[in-house]
């Protein structure tokens, strides 16, 4: 397994050029199934789970052809061959549902394993299927795969009320929708930025839908779609680890692609902590207003609220600005694993429960650590640009599955960092 040494102490200056997001690309890409015209996407993340659904797309006969160096992927669903999402592809990633919605709405009919297996009710996949059931849909869950099939006039518009705010069944319900006769409105949606883009992508495929990024959408379904060429929005959580590397370690860093309104409530944090966000033509220039960074509080919160994806790197961030913060995480439990090794390099962090509290100190000091998850790993290379001495991360794969390129990006704006092949000594 690969090791990240970070040796700390470097001021960053110049630009980072940051992805597509991968939660947006992977909804945007079963869009292909709900039209025979061309759909290409730009800016696309090159990731494994982008790769995950080029081969269940694939799988359903589906032309996928990745260009630029995977930065392209031009689609075609002009003669799909099946109409079933096996098992073997959709274990490996959750958002392999999201074909469902398209096939039902354009086909008629569609077969999704659930993912992973699992119990229907344990998972928020039921909120997809009552979708689909307001539309008119019959389910049958048998197998471990839910087969769907539309009435026989196609989908039908619908009132879709969600009894809690689920962003994959909010987005299910909007491309089924797309092509659903009459009108359908969904109530509770998500007001996610991803939610946002997928409208955009399939307003200029020829759909007509309003209200997204507020709680309540509203689509008029149209007989068939047309292509589109879209670039997929920014990665949110991308561009707020990068800005925070300039916070921790001082210098200016330009975030190429950025916006501040894809992170409005943590740019607003930035700001209370003594750090400077400029919207630039090209992006964000970040850099520290003056002297030591100073301490805030977080909430974590849905979207428009403060990232929970964030609430990790911020902590990397407090543990050394002035005076103390609290950390409130409300979005996911046992989200403080990064803690413990945090503390390893000298941190004072108490977590107690869903609460952390985190004294800033002058100077961290490089250690050993152990990455626990995905947005713990990129917090310890963080919290590691900013110690004394060396930091050598542990367990880097969980990075691979949302950040690309990171030591080429943090090296090329001065970071001493690099990936080497873990040494294992005899006993």
């Amino acid at each position: 397994m690969d090791q990240i040494i970070v040796r700390g102490g470097n001021e960053l200056h110049g630009e980072i050029p940051i992805t597509g997001a991968k939660n947006a690309c992977l909804t945007l890409m079963p869009l292909t199934l709900l039209t025979d015209q061309p759909l290409t996407l730009t800016n696309a993340p090159r990731l494994s789970d982008i790769r995950t659904m080029t081969q269940l797309l694939q799988s359903l006969g589906a032309e996928v052809a990745s260009l630029q160096d995977g930065q392209v992927l031009a689609m075609s669903s002009h003669a799909l061959t099946s109409q079933t999402a096996d098992y073997d592809i959709v274990r490996k990633m959750r958002a392999s549902i999201l074909v469902l919605g398209p096939l039902l709405a354009r086909y008629g009919q569609g077969v999704v394993s659930l993912p992973g297996g699992c119990a229907i009710g344990a998972r928020p996949v039921d909120l997809h299927l009552k979708a689909f059931e307001a539309m008119g849909a019959e389910l049958d869950l048998r197998d471990g795969y839910v087969w769907a099939k539309a009435p026989a006039g196609g989908l039908k518009g619908a009132v879709i009320d969600f009894p809690i705010v689920s962003v994959g069944a909010t987005e299910n319900a909007l491309m089924a929708a797309a092509l659903a006769k009459g009108t359908t409105v969904i109530k509770n949606a998500a007001r996610e930025p991803e939610i946002v883009d997928l409208a955009v992508c399939l307003r200029r495929m020829g759909a007509q839908i309003e209200g997204e990024g507020t709680s309540t959408i509203t689509i008029q379904g149209v007989t068939s779609l047309g292509g589109a060429t879209h670039p997929v929005v920014t990665d949110r959580i991308e561009l707020g680890t990068y800005m925070l590397a300039p916070a921790i370690c001082g210098g200016e860093v330009e975030c190429l692609g950025g916006r501040i309104d894809l992170l409005a409530a943590f740019c607003e944090k930035l700001d209370e902590a003594g750090i400077s966000v400029t919207e630039t033509p090209r992006g964000l220039k970040v850099a520290r207003k003056n002297g030591r960074v100073r301490a805030v509080d977080v909430v974590t919160e849905p979207f428009p609220g403060f990232p929970t994806d964030l609430q990790a790197q911020i902590m990397a961030l407090m543990c050394t600005a002035e005076g103390t913060s609290v950390l409130e995480e409300r979005i996911f439990e046992n989200r403080f694993m990064h803690a413990p090794e945090l503390a390893r390099m000298g941190a004072r962090i108490e977590v107690h429960g869903g609460t952390a509290r985190v004294t800033g100190i002058e100077k961290l000091k490089g250690a050993p650590v152990m990455a626990t998850d995905l947005r713990a790993s990129v917090s310890l290379i963080l919290a590691g640009l900013a110690a004394e001495g060396e930091t050598v991360v542990s367990r880097v794969y969980h990075l691979d599955r949302g950040y690309e390129k990171v030591v080429r990006k943090l090296s090329g704006v001065g970071a001493q960092i690099e990936r080497i092949k873990e040494v294992h000594h005899d006993e």
